[in-house]
């Protein structure tokens, strides 16, 4: 069968079959009359462990091929984690006769007398192959298609193709998929809308020096995700709900950069995230292992799962040694990616829709006459110093961590949990870390961007306070203990 026919039919294979269960249902009042279920084999043994962790590592090696800024990553997240919960849900609404928690959008009391041979792994896993299906696999979409690779990690886990039949796409899974596709579907993710750049001292520009650039854009109308903050929510209200305050309190650019708490910022970022010694700056305030935590927490580059995929295995390494079941797994990890989802709109809301677009401190330190030859110690794939498309405050890493940390200590009861960390990032030279707190781990993070050079103190410090703020809108409202 030709590439682009059977990709075309793996989108198209639950809508024709909840089609026919319809036409079915409405003749004769139930969909067990469709067709049998097909006999299913037992899944590989190699394959055997928890659904929702084998589909976060699909997600995450998503992640590290498509590349692009964190945001859609995190949206993404919540679409499939919302929707896997939601099927689980289902699944023990059917099979356990009740729920423990309430569903994101649905659970579908679905039809059916005997449960199948591995319901609850097919339930969770076509739900979650569909929605990614629909968000990666189609090549109109901004990122490369991903169909061939999803397609093999289906395989990989079912022992079949996704294509052949199976009852529960007509009686639950196609009901997830379009429920949550339906819920996202023209929620502002597409705005194509260009950026224009505040044109003063202090505000945000794409840097051209020869010895720093931008991460991934040579204009300021290249801005990453500049519209993102008008992305409707998952939880919040709107994206401004828990709009930080510290720097609309100046006014204007011209206010800030008088301020003495600016210089002071400045002169932080200065001395703790310079790449080098210059003869302007001639001592580096970090410590070597301040150093190690900085590229610890980096992934700032494509081919890592960047900062919503650390946190989706931050959340994956803590949930294995609490020892969780798949039901508690999927609605940790659907609270997780919610919050994710939520604080990456809440912080593209600080960054761009606010009166001032706070520039990076490379920008800060070379134009404000401190020191030209200054560079951030954060670097690309190529070794050259780089700094993020988009403006400094907040800080995007310290707002996702605070988010995680959030949800983690409130649905495990305490924020005093031991647990190992790991990273993505190539440049890391630990790659484990220990923390003895959810908090604890948020903080690190949050002064790392200091620490690598790209952001300002206060970025760091509001963001982990509006990733607390998400969390808690998230944990208090959705997915509830019944």
């Amino acid at each position: 069968m030709p590439a682009h026919t059977r990709r075309s039919r793996a989108r198209t294979t639950i809508r024709h079959r909840a089609l026919a269960a319809a036409v079915v249902l409405a003749a004769t009042g139930s969909v067990l009359a469709a067709a049998p279920q097909p006999a299913h084999a037992a899944i590989p043994a190699q394959s055997i462990s928890d659904p929702v962790h084998y589909w976060n590592d699909v997600l995450q090696n998503v992640f590290r091929r498509v590349g692009g800024g964190p945001v859609p990553m995190a949206r993404a997240a919540a679409m499939m984690n919302a929707a896997i919960y939601d099927a689980e849900s289902s699944y023990q609404l059917k099979w356990k006769g009740k729920m423990t928690s309430e569903p994101y959008i649905h659970a579908e009391n679905y039809a059916g007398w005997l449960e199948g041979p591995d319901e609850e792994e097919r339930v969770i896993g076509r739900t979650a192959y569909n929605i990614l299906l629909n968000l990666y696999g189609n090549k109109q979409t901004q990122y490369s298609d991903q169909t061939s690779y999803l397609d093999a990690r289906f395989r990989e886990r079912f022992g079949t193709e996704p294509t052949a039949g199976d009852f529960v796409d007509v009686s639950v899974v196609g009901t997830m998929v379009k429920q949550m596709t339906d819920a996202r579907n023209g929620d502002g993710s597409a705005n194509p809308q260009v950026y224009t750049a505040d044109n003063k001292p202090g505000a945000w520009r794409a840097t051209s020096y020869p010895d720093v650039v931008d991460s991934s854009c040579d204009e300021d109308s290249e801005a990453v995700n500049p519209f993102w903050g008008q992305v409707k929510p998952f939880a919040l209200t709107s994206g401004s709900q828990f709009r930080p305050t510290t720097l609309t309190q100046y006014g204007t650019y011209e206010n800030l950069l008088a301020s003495d708490e600016y210089k002071r910022q400045v002169d932080a970022v200065r001395t703790a995230g310079a790449d080098r010694p210059t003869a302007a700056t001639p001592m580096i305030n970090r410590t070597p292992d301040q150093l190690a935590a900085a590229w610890f927490w980096a992934n700032d580059n494509n081919d890592t799962y960047k900062p919503p995929g650390q946190m989706l295995q931050a959340t994956r390494e803590v949930s294995k040694a609490r020892g969780l079941g798949v039901y508690a797994n999927a609605r940790l990890f659907a609270l997780v990616s919610l919050a994710l989802a939520d604080t990456g709109i809440a912080v593209r809301d600080a960054k761009f829709a606010t009166p001032i677009d706070l520039w990076r401190p490379t920008s800060a330190i070379r134009e404000g006459g401190l020191d030209p030859q200054w560079k951030p110690l954060l670097k690309n794939n190529d070794g050259v110093n780089v700094n993020p498309c988009f403006p400094a405050y907040v800080s995007g890493h310290a707002s996702f961590g605070a988010a995680w940390a959030g949800v983690m200590k409130r649905y495990f009861g305490s924020d005093d949990i031991s647990f190992d960390l790991t990273t993505d990032e190539p440049r890391a030279t630990i790659k484990t870390r220990l923390f003895t707190s959810f908090s604890a781990a948020a903080k690190v993070d949050a002064d790392s961007r200091i620490w690598l050079g790209v952001h300002f103190p206060w970025d760091a410090t509001d963001g982990l306070a509006l990733g607390d703020k998400v969390a808690n809108q998230v944990f208090t409202t959705k997915l509830r203990a019944l």
